[in-house]
């Protein structure tokens, strides 16, 4: 009798020390390339688009500001001021030049037309409270460049080439009258006298414009010759000579006409 034994059969674990021992070597593959992120690059071009675009908001910004401004500040404050403006104005002044009882402070009186429009001032002074200055008529046209006296006294117009160093351009004179209306602004109280001679007739009107050819048609006028300008502080001398006094500045002015002898 044959007695046959089977054994089982143990699986083997791997021995844990000597998997210890191995090294672990790595290969590499002999195309393997370290690879990096890639960092994108800002190019000159795209910052300069953004400094341009920068500058345009700006710009724009600017441009709507200004015309907001000058929308709803500068139009309402001209559109409500008429193309004729009038008025009447006094003035007190010291005369240097009159005798020790009347010296002091001296008020002229006036009414002032301003046309902005046209760009001409009409001024009208009555006859003087102390006398020594002839009612007159008195017309700046700033566009023709002249300056027109109608001596009511006298009856007889003379005219000059304008001066505008004592005469303020119409849009001055205007916002100086309103300031001095609203107390925010007092003129110098002091006069200046410009002595001026006679040098012949004008028999063409129409060559001075329509504003001076209104004012002297029909009175005999002449041109003048301007001589001097100056601080009134000397009596002046007694000649042939009439005054006319009035105001287109901040301070007063005493335009002396004298005849040839």
């Amino acid at each position: 009798m044959v007695k046959i034994t089977f054994q089982p059969v143990s699986a083997q674990k791997p021995d844990k020390k000597n998997d210890a021992d191995k090294e672990e070597i790595h290969m590499p593959y002999p195309h393997e390339e370290l690879v990096l992120p890639l960092q994108s690059k800002k190019s000159p071009i795209n910052g300069l688009c953004c400094l341009t675009f920068g500058l345009v908001v700006v710009m724009s910004g600017l441009v709507l500001a200004s015309i907001y401004v000058y929308r709803y500040y500068f139009i309402p404050q001209f559109s409500q001021m008429p193309e004729d403006v009038l008025f009447n104005c006094h003035m007190l002044y010291e005369d240097a030049g009159v005798h020790a009882p009347l010296r002091g402070r001296q008020e002229l009186e006036e009414n002032v037309g301003i046309y902005l429009q046209d760009n001409y001032e009409q001024i009208s002074v009555p006859m003087p409270d102390f006398g020594g200055s002839d009612p007159a008529d008195i017309i700046h046209d700033f566009h023709q460049g002249l300056t027109a006296y109608y001596d009511i006294a006298l009856d007889k117009c003379y005219v000059i080439e304008l001066n505008t160093t004592i005469v303020m351009p119409p849009r001055s004179l205007w916002e100086l009258l309103i300031n001095v209306k609203k107390g925010t602004y007092l003129p110098q109280t002091y006069i200046v006298q410009e002595e001026m001679m006679v040098t012949g007739r004008i028999r063409n009107l129409r060559q001075l414009g329509p504003f001076i050819h209104r004012l002297c048609y029909g009175k005999d006028t002449y041109k003048l010759k301007r001589r001097s300008a100056r601080r009134r502080i000397d009596r002046r001398e007694t000649r042939n000579c009439h005054s006319i006094r009035h105001f287109a500045n901040t301070f007063a002015v005493e335009t002396v006409i004298c005849d040839r002898a």
